[in-house]
């Protein structure tokens, strides 16, 4: 099950909530396909016990993204080097 799925239908759970499509959707903080929840969504009705018991995952950058922090980090790294220079 996606992390930001399980999460999302433990919030609205803890909430006293019942997880739906919608309802979830509201509660991801990323961007996740449809057939994505739905699945998460269905595997939690047949098992609802399963999203208490196990253990939160942390959630992983993923590669893409951490790329761009590191080019980010570069960038930041060289203007401050060149006003050093100027100071």
């Amino acid at each position: 099950m996606h992390p930001a799925v399980q999460k999302a239908i433990r919030i609205l759970v803890s909430e006293g909530k019942t997880p739906t499509v919608a309802t979830v959707k509201s509660k991801l903080t990323a961007t996740v396909p449809m057939p994505v929840i739905i699945a998460a969504l269905s595997a939690y009705k047949n098992a609802p016990d399963s999203i208490e018991t196990e253990a939160p995952e942390q959630e992983q950058v993923e590669p893409e993204a951490r790329s761009q922090l590191d080019r980010i980090e570069a960038k930041l790294d060289k203007l401050l080097a060149v006003l050093e220079e100027r100071n």
